[in-house]
């Protein structure tokens, strides 16, 4: 999964989950990419240290949705926040949130996360 916009970086994180994918999620982000994690409560610095991250996100049931807020470019920059959330088979919410993030277009014209907070904008619901 590429993405070629900014716009399309929640959308296509939303794909890779619901594809149970961790290499495309985890393709997604730039090699020293920094993630927060779900606990809040601390940074994880490059894909080696948050893969154990996604691999738990990929174990809540569900399927997730994310609807951009806004996508502020400037240049090669860009700062996106998203309302996403996940639902379960019997369309309860299992996870909601507001992510905030900043994104950097690459040599190649895609573009990947450099910061992903997943509730920087609104603390996660379960």
């Amino acid at each position: 999964m590429t993405v070629t916009d900014p716009r399309q970086m929640n959308t296509t994180f939303a794909h890779a989950f619901n594809s149970r994918s961790l290499k495309a999620l985890l393709a997604l982000y730039e090699p020293g990419a920094v993630l927060r994690a779900a606990t809040g409560d601390r940074d994880l610095a490059g894909i080696d240290a948050f893969t154990a991250e996604l691999q738990g996100l990929l174990q809540v049931p569900g399927t997730m949705t994310s609807l951009n807020r806004f996508c502020l470019r400037h240049g090669d920059l860009a700062l996106l926040s998203a309302d996403w959330k996940i639902i379960d088979g019997a369309g309860a919410v299992v996870a909601s949130g507001s992510s905030a993030e900043l994104v950097r277009r690459q040599a190649d014209g895609t573009w990947l996360y450099v910061i992903d907070h997943p509730t920087g904008a609104r603390p996660a619901s379960r």
